[in-house]
């Protein structure tokens, strides 16, 4: 396999993965690096859109990909039955009013254009109309003022204006401009029908102004018509904004001819590759620009390459080696030690510039933030580099809706060489299918072509010895893993001396045993070797055999869950044996998956998904090379969970690694355990159907908020005057209650952000609450999350 010299100037080569006992294989033919063009995803866009795509830093959690901010919440308006109820009054008020007017039943409704005008223009009296011309063209320009007062007042006590905003303008274009069209098609035919006092008041006004001889020209008559006419229509146009819809249209007909190519940009944009034009690899970055435009590359490339050029910018040997494979082979440069470039299927959503997997969206819920309702909900390393721990009962969607997508974006990162990861689940191919993966150990089927180390991969006894003690007793509420971990020091230290490997679950089982036979060889040949100090461990275990609280037979009951006929070809050691061991996780960006037999075997099952636990915290906890994110899955962590392994997931965070466990209950963990549990992991989710008890702990551990609450109380009002009593009875008589007034009380009180009831009968089917942490400690709220990733 062609690393182009990435990961073998780390010491890492291909050769590092272990591979099964017996002959060699076959050398794999060299990769080819055909074009392989792939988009982001199914039914995404093409690499080059991806890449132009913002990705604004948001809060943690959001789905940051094409992101667009909520917009602000606006208060509670006024409803819209209120609204039509208030438009309708207002209009049948003004037309009672006008009607009222133009009868001459409003008293003295002369009087204040009697007092700005000739006394000679009137009659005589309070009610004396117009005596002269002037005097009635006087009277229609103040009726027209007046009207127009009157539809402003009108509009304004009946809210128009926001049943406009609401109905008519939030519909957008082509709507608003169609609306307010036919409105003004509307106006124009009554303001020529002289059913609103317009035209000729602008007459009389024009005659006063200019005289009345300006009427003998019919042209200058058409022209004020048409002043008119384009007057009664300037505020239609201007609402619906005629002019940008002209604009659209027209920018729409010019973008469907297509232009001649336009010059290069003065700054270089994202498929264009600047951070490598700015370190001076202009080639480098036109042969990549010429994979992304072609449809040459796709998002694992691009991440794969943006990652290898961040991690040799340090080393200028390794960054000249990436030069010349890009030069050499553009986008297939630096491949993954497998050679793949993509997964054969992908499932979910993925944006690999973030590291982030879609895996649903923020329902419209109260509990939820306004401006996070509607947005996407996405994990990445940054979330689970502080372990998750999601709770659910069986068919909740734990392992479809969550396992699966993680896994397949934690393999999408391993393609790129930025992650690994180890998911341990039942046999089947609900973690992704066997080509998504490096390495597939299959404990108990005899076509698995890797095994499994028990040790861990390590040469130390006492670490060896902890580990596996944890995965074997670890369960065991009434005795010390410590113990136990000593007893089996004083067994493994004595057989690697004399063997020089570890013993295999047989040899093991009869040492723990207390086998005469087996003892007696092994201390024969300690004696033979040399070997005092540990002859002097042998002997304390046999004087130690049998007294009160030995671990030992306990220890042997538990390994021999192991040393059954369907698990024979495996967990051997010595020199023909090579399992797989996490330490190969240490360096290398791997893709491992770990089947149980656990419908066959399933306290084996679970004993060796501690043992995997236990292996995995130790393992990251000693790498002194950081720089891969490692996260371990659990589809199933039921009895898994110890009070050593709580302690490493704990440390999982400072060491760039992270867990992923699914429970179907807390309960499946040890009472004493659920606090250091749910406080160990930063992210926590509760899918539907939990029970209270669940849900009790979740509400403990997401605390409480301040919110305003409004409380509402109806008080009898009681009338003094015989009138008011009168007409509150004839109220009652007609709407069956007695009057009444509220009083409403506002205050804020600290209540729980979710109750241990909402969880359990408030989550739909197919959602989940979902808090996140980041490493850098930033903190997001319980979310109702619908899992449609």
């Amino acid at each position: 396999m062609d690393t182009e010299g990435t990961y073998d100037a780390r010491g890492t080569g291909a050769e590092r993965v272990p591979r099964p006992a017996g002959p060699p294989p076959a050398a794999p033919p060299p990769p080819t690096y055909a074009p392989q063009p792939r988009r982001p995803a199914a039914d995404g866009p093409g690499v080059e859109e991806w890449l132009r795509t913002p990705r604004p830093v948001r809060e943690p959690g959001v789905w940051r990909y094409g992101h667009v901010p909520r917009p602000p919440e606006k208060p509670e308006g006024v409803s819209d039955r209120s609204l039509l109820v208030g438009v309708l009054i207002s209009v049948l008020s003004g037309l009672l009013l006008w009607s009222l007017w133009r009868n001459g039943y409003i008293p003295y409704r002369l009087v204040p254009l009697k007092l700005f005008t000739p006394g000679d223009w009137w009659y005589a009296g309070t009610f004396g109309g117009p005596r002269t011309i002037e005097g009635a063209d006087a009277l229609t320009v103040y009726e027209a003022v007046l009207f127009g007062l009157l539809v402003y007042g009108c509009g304004r006590l009946g809210n128009w204006s926001e049943i406009f905003r609401r109905h008519v303008a939030g519909r957008g274009q082509p709507f608003l401009g169609l609306a307010t069209a036919a409105g003004g098609a509307l106006a124009e035919l009554v303001v020529w029908k002289d059913a609103v006092p317009l035209v000729r008041p602008v007459l009389i006004l024009v005659a006063s102004v200019a005289g009345g001889e300006i009427y003998q020209s019919q042209t200058v008559v058409n022209v004020i018509y048409a002043l008119i006419a384009l007057g009664v229509l300037w505020p239609f146009a201007r609402l619906g904004r005629w002019r940008e819809l002209a604009a659209a249209r027209r920018g729409r007909a010019a973008a469907a001819v297509p232009d001649a190519p336009a010059g290069p940009p003065d700054a270089p944009t994202p498929e264009q590759w600047p951070e490598l034009r700015e370190a001076g690899m202009r080639d480098a970055a036109e042969a990549l620009t010429a994979e992304v435009r072609t449809g040459r590359m796709n998002d694992v490339d691009v991440a794969r390459l943006r990652h290898a050029w961040s991690v040799g910018r340090g080393h200028p040997e390794r960054l000249a080696a990436l030069t010349e494979a890009v030069l050499r082979t553009g986008g297939a440069a630096a491949l993954h030690p497998s050679g793949a470039r993509d997964l054969a299927r992908r499932t979910v959503r993925h944006d690999l510039l973030t590291g982030q997997v879609r895996i649903g969206s923020c329902t419209d819920d109260p509990h939820n933030p306004y401006a996070r309702r509607g947005s996407g909900v996405a994990l990445e390393p940054a979330l689970l580099g502080t372990s998750l721990l999601a709770v659910g009962p069986p068919g909740a969607g734990k392992s479809a809706r969550l396992v699966r997508p993680v896994v397949e974006s934690l393999a999408l990162q391993a393609l790129a060489g930025r992650a690994a990861v180890l998911a341990v689940g039942g046999a089947g191919d609900e973690l992704g299918p066997d080509d998504a993966f490096d390495v597939v150990v299959c404990i108990g089927d005899p076509a698995s072509v890797h095994d499994f180390d028990l040790y861990g991969g390590t040469t130390d006894p006492d670490e060896a010895a902890g580990v596996l003690a944890e995965g074997l007793v670890g369960d065991v509420t009434h005795l010390d893993s410590r113990r136990a971990a000593t007893v089996l020091a004083q067994l493994l230290g004595p057989y690697r001396a004399v063997h020089g490997h570890f013993p295999g679950v047989p040899a093991l089982r009869e040492l723990l045993d207390g086998d005469t036979a087996a003892i007696d060889a092994l201390r024969e040949a300690l004696g033979a070797g040399g070997h005092q100090s540990m002859l002097r461990e042998l002997e304390a275990r046999t004087r130690q055999k049998g007294g009160a609280g030995d671990p030992g037979p306990v220890l042997a009951d538990r390994i021999a869950l192991l040393d059954r006929p369907a698990f024979a070809p495996f967990f051997a050691t010595g020199d023909q044996a090579r399992p797989f061991s996490l330490r190969s996780l240490e360096h290398l960006p791997l893709r491992v998956r770990i089947d149980l037999p656990e419908r066959a075997h399933a306290e084996a099952s679970r004993l060796l998904t501690r043992l995997v636990l236990a292996q995995f915290t130790a393992v990251t906890a000693a790498r002194t090379d950081r720089s891969l994110f490692v996260c371990l899955v659990l589809d199933d962590a039921t009895h898994t969970v110890t009070a050593e392994t709580v302690r490493g997931i704990r440390r999982l965070r400072s060491v760039n690694a992270g867990a992923l466990l699914t429970l179907r209950t807390v309960d499946d963990v040890p009472e004493g355990l659920h606090t250091a549990l749910l406080g160990a992991v930063g992210c926590c989710m509760a899918f539907s159907g939990v029970t209270t008890w669940d849900g009790k702990r979740f509400a403990e551990v997401w605390g409480k908020e301040w919110v305003e609450t409004r409380e509402v109380a109806q008080h009898a009002v009681f009338a003094d005057q015989p009138f008011t009593r009168a007409l509150h009875g004839l109220r009652k008589l007609v709407t069956g209650k007695a009057v009444t007034r509220d009083a409403v009380t506002v205050r804020r009180v600290e209540r729980e952000r979710w109750s241990a009831s909402e969880l359990a009968y408030q989550v739909p089917p197919g959602h989940a609450v979902l808090s996140v942490t980041t490493v850098e400690g930033e903190h997001a709220p319980p979310l109702l999350v619908t899992l449609d990733g």
